[in-house]
């Protein structure tokens, strides 16, 4: 049986700066494929074309086939296509948009299928918070708030966890109201590798950036980082 993976980015990459690949290189290099099928969903900013150009861009100089689905034209059969996939990028933007798309097309479900086969699951922002029972997110402008998410991980997740001020403060409030024991909480710079529903290791690929388990112990919040992969070697293409 295939392990399941979850690479959650908690910001970075191909997104928002084109200076490596490291992390792009990582997620490949865990399908044990030479030339990996890869496909991004950008579903989350409205399948915005810039974006979808920086994908390309990026991906096109490592050894993959890379491809994307669109929901905002013409929609492939999503079930034959996804399932041909060696992994799949999810993108940032509104998650709480990005997974009412994919519920009312049944993406949600054929993830689930893809994922239990072993395709590896990767995403940054509201494509790290996906795979989780629920992610704190800002698809809302007045406030972060915790929503529901896919379940393929047990836990809440939250991105950009020293990127944006308001991060901490608001996992230590649901923390305090009991809405969430814990938080997995993930730098940008950084990525959370799951296998088999469990941390494995925090992927590094800036430096001094982490991820953690955040708790709540006499009113005190206590970090606990996760063993740290610095990932500095992508692989050359041939």
């Amino acid at each position: 049986m295939k392990m399941r993976q979850v690479i959650a980015i908690g910001g970075g990459g191909f997104g928002r700066t084109q200076e490596s690949n490291l992390i792009e290189q990582f997620i490949l290099d865990q399908t044990s494929k030479k030339n990996p099928k890869i496909c991004f969903i950008p579903t989350a900013t409205g399948d915005l074309d810039p974006y979808i150009v920086n994908y390309y861009s990026v991906f096109s100089k490592l050894n993959c086939e890379a491809t994307h689905i669109s929901f905002f034209k013409r929609t492939i059969d999503l079930e034959e296509y996804v399932l041909k996939q060696d992994a799949i990028f999810v993108g940032g933007g509104n998650t709480k948009s990005m997974l009412a798309v994919w519920r009312d097309w049944g993406l949600d479900l054929i993830l689930k299928k893809a994922y239990d086969r072993g395709v590896v699951m990767s995403g940054v922002s509201a494509g790290a918070i996906c795979w989780f029972e629920s992610g704190l997110t800002d698809s809302w402008a007045s406030e972060l708030k915790m929503m529901e998410c896919m379940n393929f991980i047990p836990g809440n997740c939250a991105p950009h966890y020293d990127e944006e001020p308001e991060r901490r403060p608001a996992t230590k409030k649901f923390l305090q109201d009991q809405s969430i024991t814990s938080m997995f909480g993930i730098e940008g710079g950084a990525a959370l590798h799951f296998i088999d529903e469990q941390p494995n290791s925090t992927i590094r690929f800036k430096k001094n950036k982490n991820a953690y388990q955040v708790t709540l112990e006499l009113n005190k919040v206590n970090e606990n980082p996760y063993n740290c992969l610095l990932y500095t070697s992508p692989s050359p293409r041939d």
